[in-house]
């Protein structure tokens, strides 16, 4: 008669189980480079490693935002250099045209030129963006900026439609930055210019009429001032912006870095211990059943 009994069987058959059960997890372990499988491996690790992908989630949130806003301010100082250039443009053609010795025909040629110079400056200040929003708009994305009017007399066809309200984008923690830029005041410099534009026209024009000389002399103060003034600041904050977004992102990519290096410190797994850890597993499941064979082969016989 065998001295084994239906508990000990139980029990030697539970411990094959839990000890296969523990090399399993191992295996899984080694396979995917990861210590932490399921929570109960690691409670506070398993924490410190959801915090971890909630901060790196963020981060690259950020990055996106900032990416995109990058481009968008490229597309702003395009334009805005654009419309810097021709009212630079339009002020040396109004210069030209105070010059006393000017005449008739030389005024009414300057004309023309003055005219392109200004549908060109409109036509820049409703620039859209790909998905057919006006970028100088204000948060009135759907409305141009300036808009013409055919109809009313000149130095009032143009006026400002849209507002001077920020499109903020988040690029950091309690971090925001604007994505838009209005052009107000630039349908001054428009009306300042189509007054011009008709008083060198006339047919009849002499540019030593002091009427003539207010008009041409009013365009050029408010190029000064609502057009070069007004667009060099709205160029150089786009510059600071551009600067602010580049520290911000090479902060995020520190954080990324940071944040890889701490997952790995909590999550890795340490494969050297983890093999040994494997053997010895295996070696205690190899000699369970080693020894369970040999005792169920035992009798009373073996003791007589």
């Amino acid at each position: 008669m065998r001295i084994s009994s239906r508990h000990f069987g139980d029990t030697m058959l539970w411990t094959l189980h839990a000890s296969s059960g523990k090399a399993a997890q191992l295996m899984q372990k080694i396979g995917s480079g990861q210590r932490i499988q399921r929570p109960s491996d690691d409670p506070v690790g398993t924490v410190r490693l959801m915090q971890l992908e909630r901060d790196a989630s963020r981060v690259a949130q950020y990055q996106k935002n900032i990416d995109t806003l990058s481009v968008r301010l490229m597309q702003n100082e395009a334009h805005l250099d654009g419309m810097l250039q021709s009212v630079m443009s339009a002020r040396d053609v109004l210069l030209a045209a105070t010059d006393g010795s000017a005449s008739a025909g030389d005024l009414n040629a300057m004309a023309g030129p003055l005219r392109s110079l200004t549908d060109a400056l409109a036509q820049a200040a409703n620039a859209k963006d790909g998905n057919g929003h006006y970028l100088f708009a204000g948060t009135l994305t759907d409305t141009p900026p300036i808009e013409f009017d055919a109809t009313a007399p000149a130095g009032s066809r143009y006026r400002f439609a849209g507002n001077t309200g920020q499109q903020y984008v988040a690029v950091g923690d309690g971090v925001t930055q604007a994505a838009n830029v209005a052009v107000e005041n630039l349908e001054r410099v428009l009306n300042g210019l189509d007054l011009a534009v008709e008083a060198l026209a006339d047919p009849a024009v002499d540019g030593s009429v002091p009427a003539t000389r207010a008009v041409l002399a009013d365009a050029l103060d408010v190029l000064d001032v609502d057009g070069i003034d007004a667009l060099s600041g709205k160029i150089a904050a786009l510059g600071g912006a551009h600067n602010t977004l580049a520290l911000l992102s090479e902060n995020h990519a520190a954080m990324r870095v940071a944040n890889g290096q701490a997952s790995t410190l909590v999550g890795e797994l340490d494969f050297a211990e983890a093999i040994e850890e494997l053997n010895r597993y295996t070696m205690a499941v190899q000699g369970t059943y080693h020894a369970y064979g040999k005792i169920r082969q035992l009798s009373l016989f073996d003791v007589i």
